[in-house]
């Protein structure tokens, strides 16, 4: 009889918790926002940290609660975003696409090395030893990590040693810009034509030495800039983007053809 008690006795409480945590449970349950599992599932995944939030389901959850939006997203196309939109009820502005572009043109040909780099295969790693094999110290390396940390595959390295930027796959995420030791890249709207392929501070005379094709800060482009859009700073041509339209007069007088123009998205130097 004390084993038959014992067992009811168990039985009854395990029915009285049993309602209980049931209570409990849909008493502080959270609701989630169906909305969440739609807007994640319309973000890319790549989860490349481009919106200043740790991934895409971070910042789908800031979409909702109304800390972001949608456009801080520069990688997600613009109709996939007008859905997201359409969930969260906010509408969109009209955007032109950006995209990321090279500033370097001292390809194996153009540009000297001042010792052979036999090391890891990375421009990180190898710009540790002396700024890198290349004799220009703001030169691209031409390691390829850029294209291992690219997300969408947008990069490779071409056969002149110089990355090569697929426009149709290229989302300006940023993850070149800031991993790139040189800095040597940066992001810009696709309207824009034209663009300087060097970085190099060094004088006129020293670039020579090192690079066929870098600036040397002769001043020509700037002179003939009728908008004042391009100037020359620490020996260096730089395009002010806000007053560039296009003309491209910088282009046709650049002795070094070191200002690349941009049709049908590669970019090319002038014959």
């Amino acid at each position: 009889m004390v084993i038959i008690s014992s067992v009811i006795i168990l039985g009854v409480l395990g029915m009285l918790f049993g309602l209980v945590l049931s209570f409990a449970a849909k008493k502080f349950s959270v609701k989630l926002d169906t909305r969440l599992e739609k807007i994640y599932g319309l973000l890319s995944q790549a989860n490349c940290g481009a919106c200043g939030f740790s991934g895409c389901l971070v910042f789908a959850e800031s979409l909702l609660e109304g800390k972001s939006h949608p456009q801080r997203c520069p990688v997600t196309e613009q109709s996939v975003l007008e859905k997201i939109a359409n969930i969260l009820g906010v509408s969109l502005e009209s955007k032109t696409k950006r995209i990321a572009v090279l500033h370097c043109a001292g390809s194996k040909i153009n540009a000297k090395d001042k010792f052979e780099y036999k090391g890891i295969e990375d421009c990180i790693s190898a710009n540790l030893l002396l700024g890198g094999q290349k004799l220009c110290i703001y030169g691209c390396i031409g390691l390829g990590t850029c294209v291992k940390i690219c997300p969408f595959g947008a990069i490779k390295i071409g056969e002149d040693n110089l990355p090569i930027i697929d426009e149709e796959k290229c989302t300006a995420c940023g993850k070149c810009v800031e991993t790139c030791p040189k800095g040597l890249f940066s992001i810009i709207e696709e309207d824009k034509l034209y663009v300087v392929a060097c970085k190099s501070k060094d004088t006129g005379k020293d670039v020579l030495k090192s690079c066929k094709v870098g600036c040397i800060a002769c001043k020509k482009c700037e002179n003939v800039c009728p908008l004042g859009a391009i100037k020359v700073k620490d020996n260096l041509a730089i395009i002010d983007y806000n007053l560039c339209n296009n003309c491209g007069a910088c282009f046709e007088v650049c002795p070094q053809k070191i200002i690349l123009k941009r049709e049908n998205k590669i970019w090319l130097k002038k014959s």
